[in-house]
């Protein structure tokens, strides 16, 4: 049964990883996506797969709104607990694709290209299954994936430079075999010293994830290329999809 590779979030990445009030933390990203996911909720209970230190759940959560988080990495939910209770936001430790929480809930979500932390198909579809498996009928799953930009890859290449910038490269480098990708990001101090982290995640067609969610029993209800309802298009960098689990009868 493939996981997520739970000893590349240690206790320094998550510490690296939150950046309150700037990057993938800042309001301007943040917020419009609460928004939408409130929206979503209904008043119903939700659950986030990979809630990592609680950048939505916990302003969601502050909203009103009852959040569940499964969560593979315990200095992830560590960090998460010193912005929130275990009784403001209980979480259970373990894979996305496998663990269960207590109940059923009106939305699962997860954003910010996480799914695509999952290296195999076989582990993505099983997370389709497992958001499934959560819903009330009506339910949605709703999830936040960038575009794969091989387009922008020169022939015969497998590697695209992303971010160039004073003290910043990032620099993927492609496997189209099996739809994997590795995201190089390399630092310099005031030294001179570069200190370089690596993820490796496997990239996903929107039509692919379509497909995914068919063998789940979903279907697709909106695609949109950002939490606000901008038009996705061909040149789209990513999109916010949400599916949705029949009622029954």
């Amino acid at each position: 049964m493939a996981r997520v590779r739970q000893e590349i979030w240690d206790e320094e990445t998550a510490r690296r990883y939150d950046t309150p009030g700037t990057g993938m933390f800042a309001p301007e990203v943040v917020e419009p996506a609460v928004d939408r996911l409130a929206e979503l909720a209904g008043g119903g209970r939700v659950l986030e797969f990979a809630i990592g230190t609680g950048r939505v759940a916990v302003p969601l959560a502050a909203r009103g709104v009852p959040v569940t988080g499964i969560e593979l990495s315990p200095a992830m939910i560590a960090r998460l607990r010193t912005k929130a209770s275990a009784a403001e936001v209980p979480v259970i430790t373990g894979d996305m694709a496998t663990a269960t929480a207590p109940g059923r809930y009106s939305l699962v979500y997860l954003v910010y290209n996480t799914i695509s932390n999952l290296l195999t198909q076989e582990a993505q579809i099983a997370c389709f299954r497992n958001a499934a498996r959560h819903l009330e009928p009506g339910g949605r799953f709703v999830l936040e994936l960038g575009v794969p930009e091989l387009r922008t890859l020169p022939p015969s290449r497998d590697a695209m430079v992303w971010r160039n910038e004073p003290g910043r490269i990032g620099l993927d480098t492609y496997d189209v075999v099996q739809q994997h990708l590795v995201s190089h990001h390399f630092s310099f101090d005031e030294d001179g010293q570069a200190h370089l982290a690596r993820s490796t995640h496997r990239y996903i067609w929107p039509a692919e994830l379509d497909l995914m969610a068919r063998l789940a029993g979903l279907v697709l209800e909106s695609r949109h290329a950002d939490w606000v309802g901008g038009e996705f298009t061909a040149e789209s960098g990513s999109h916010v999809s949400v599916y949705r689990l029949p009622a029954s009868g």
